[in-house]
C-alpha cells in the first residue's frame, strides 16, 4: 500500500501526511476498499487544464482530476491531480482555509476511486455528504 505527494511544477508543502494517509485508508477502509497505490500531484491551473483538454476532451478549468487505474479485489489505485491555484481560488471563495480545501479535494478524488460519481444533482448531493462525513473525521486539524 502507497499513498504518495508529487508536486508537478508548483512548489507547496503538505503538511501532517502521515495523518492524511491514515485518514484516507481509514475513509477508504470505511468504503469498503484498501488503497494499493494513490498518488496525489499538485499542479497549476495550467497544468491541470492541458491535462483536462488532453485526456478529457474538456476546455475547463477543474480543481481535480482523477485518474482510476482500476479496482482490484476492493483494491484501489489511482491519482489525484489537484490544482492549488483552484484550492487556493476556492478557499478564499468559500471563506475557509486552504488546508481544509485541499483536504476536501482530495477526498473528492478518493470518493471517485470508491466510485462515487457527481454528475447529477443527486449523486452530487451524496457525494458532498460524504465529503462533509469523512472531514468531519479528521483528528489533527
Amino acid at each position: 500500500m502507497a499513498i504518495n505527494f508529487f508536486n508537478a511544477d508548483v512548489n507547496y508543502t503538505i503538511k501532517g501526511k502521515l495523518k492524511i494517509k491514515a485518514w484516507l485508508i481509514s475513509t477508504a477502509k470505511n468504503e469498503g476498499f484498501i488503497i494499493n497505490s494513490l498518488n496525489i500531484i499538485l499542479c497549476s491551473d495550467e497544468y491541470l487544464f492541458n491535462l483536462n483538454k488532453e485526456f478529457l476532451n474538456h476546455v475547463t478549468y477543474t480543481d481535480i482530476i482523477t485518474f482510476d487505474h482500476g479496482v482490484r479485489c476492493n483494491s484501489l489505485e489511482g491519482e489525484l491531480y489537484i490544482s492549488i491555484e483552484r484550492v487556493r481560488e476556492n478557499a478564499t471563495n468559500l471563506d475557509i482555509t486552504v488546508t481544509n480545501e485541499l483536504h476536501r479535494v482530495i477526498v473528492h478524488g478518493l470518493l471517485h476511486l470508491c466510485g462515487y460519481k457527481d454528475k447529477s444533482i443527486g449523486n452530487k448531493v451524496i457525494m458532498s455528504g460524504k465529503e462533509d462525513y469523512y472531514l468531519s473525521l479528521r483528528k489533527f486539524l
